[in-house]
């Protein structure tokens, strides 16, 4: 997508501070970070948000979770971590592709973000 922040990113048309990348994934530190590990993860494929994921893009969803697991074990975040995915503007997601925030490295609150 033209417009999709995102995906200028992930073309490297916008610098990031890459911490993961597979032919599938792009992960990237927060450049607003909420815990001492913020991390997006977004799949190389422009889903526009979790409502857009079907059996022909579910790949790009599962290889996400895979680079999660390994992002969070290569950033020591073995106590826990927390992943979020907001979806649509109520939802709170304020870029229109599919996105999830690795947050960790402290005991994080119980309440929601």
């Amino acid at each position: 997508m033209d417009n999709c922040l995102f995906c200028k990113i992930i073309a490297g048309d916008i610098p990031s501070t890459k911490v993961y990348e597979d032919e599938y994934v792009y992960a990237f530190r927060d450049i607003n970070p909420q815990a001492p590990v913020h991390i997006l993860v977004v799949p190389k494929a422009h889903i526009a948000c979790a409502d857009a994921v079907d059996e022909g893009n579910s790949l790009y969803v599962a290889k996400c979770f895979e680079a999660i697991a390994k992002i969070a074990k290569a950033e020591g975040l073995d106590s826990g971590y927390r992943v979020i995915n907001n979806c649509g503007e109520d939802g709170g997601q304020t870029v229109m592709h599919l996105h999830f925030h690795i947050l960790g490295g402290v005991k994080l609150s119980d309440k929601m973000l």
